[in-house]
């Protein structure tokens, strides 16, 4: 009977544990394919750069062209982790349309972005993003001319701010058979400047807190499906992109009541269509309107406008198995 029991329990000992090895591997496997698949997802969901001559068609100034130079650096994104960390450049200049095509005040945004995975899924997925930014135009020279009046020539322009982010998104199901597919992307969030130090002009009418919401629905493609170097590998790339941006200013701007649209609201459809050809980059057209146009000392401009250019970002255009 001894026997028996002992040999019960060297046989089902080792089984049990066992069994409870594979599980505790098969939960970290799948904490590190989402935390490394997140990460991807960070980067795709940034925003696009973009060159566009004539840049804002409908501004006060005419413009040669403008261009926005942004990446994201992730100086930390580590498959052990679900929280990763970037440091964002995010460069704007706008060339004057006069004799010496001045750039005169350029938009320097530099700051880090903290992400934190809420869940493990990226098909379906939700994120935490806390990010602050520097904002300046490298101008020194008084930000209010005498008459009273903004100094948009060399005006100095400072400003810091938080910004909260929550992000979430899932794939739409294809029809079988189907080799594209569709993504819906969503991004519900807070600004803030008034934790900081800001140039003392911008309290005459400027957005410092703001609710913000981004919307993105793109399209994936299986690509070059005739080529003799696929080894039966599909090539997928991100075909197009349609993104609607909005942002309200909540904060208590002099003569403005909170319904004052006109000044608090900023809003942006553009639309991103790559060929197959292209790689990593857009054909953008985008419309929108500035309640407060978001180029340093500008901000007491607002008018209706048109961007046509090209964009590019980190675009999901890779080969599968």
């Amino acid at each position: 009977m001894k026997k028996q029991l002992l040999l019960l329990v060297n046989i089902i000992l080792p089984t049990l544990l066992f069994a409870q090895a594979s599980g505790v591997d098969s939960i970290q496997l799948k904490r590190e394919i989402a935390n490394k698949s997140f990460v991807s997802l960070y980067k795709e969901n940034a925003d696009l750069a973009y060159t566009s001559p004539g840049g804002e068609i409908g501004a006060p100034t005419k413009y040669v062209i403008n261009g926005r130079l942004t990446t994201t650096y992730m100086l930390f994104g580590s498959y052990k982790s679900p929280l990763a960390f970037s440091i964002i450049p995010d460069f704007t200049v706008r060339v004057r349309n006069e004799f010496s095509a001045a750039v005169r005040t350029p938009s320097y945004r530099l700051g880090g972005a903290l992400y934190a995975r809420l869940n493990q899924n990226p098909n379906s997925y939700k994120y935490a993003e806390l990010a602050f930014t520097h904002h300046s135009n490298g101008q020194d020279q008084d930000a209010r001319n005498p008459d009273g009046s903004i100094n948009t020539f060399n005006g100095n322009f400072n400003a810091n701010y938080l910004m909260f982010s929550y992000r979430f998104g899932h794939l739409l199901k294809s029809a079988i058979g189907e080799t594209k597919y569709y993504t819906v992307n969503h991004r519900v969030g807070f600004q803030s400047h008034k934790l900081f130090r800001y140039e003392p002009v911008l309290d005459d009418g400027f957005g410092f807190t703001r609710l913000l919401y981004n919307f993105s629905f793109r399209r994936y493609d299986e690509i070059e499906r005739k080529s003799l170097m696929q080894n039966n590998r599909k090539s997928e790339k991100e075909t197009w992109r349609l993104n609607a941006e909005l942002s309200y200013a909540i904060n208590n701007i002099p003569g403005k009541n909170i319904a004052n649209i006109q000044k608090r609201l900023n809003a942006e459809i553009n639309f991103n269509y790559s060929f197959p050809f292209m790689h990593n980059v857009f054909l953008m057209a985008a419309v929108g309107y500035y309640g407060e146009d978001n180029y340093n000392i500008y901000f007491q401009d607002k008018y209706v406008y048109m961007r046509f250019g090209l964009s590019s970002g980190f675009l999901r255009n890779r080969g599968k198995e």
